[in-house]
């Protein structure tokens, strides 16, 4: 993978990273102010959607090495 895509990757990974961490907070705040449930649920699955697309991309970056 050439630098300049690489290094498209990891920004976009780290706006991933961002947006993840700002759905946990979001979370446990409707958590912490007896949110409804399914509210809640909907986050985590958008959360999840996130960090799968993250794993995708990590995949991407690091290359799979068999010692």
């Amino acid at each position: 993978m050439p630098d300049q895509e690489q290094a498209e990757v990891r920004l976009i990974a780290a706006r991933l990273r961002q947006e993840h961490e700002d759905y946990d907070v979001a979370i446990n705040a409707m958590i912490a102010n007896g949110c409804d449930a399914l509210r809640i649920q909907r986050m985590k699955k958008k959360k999840l959607v996130i960090k799968d697309k993250l794993t995708k991309l990590e995949d991407q970056i690091i290359p799979d090495i068999i010692a």
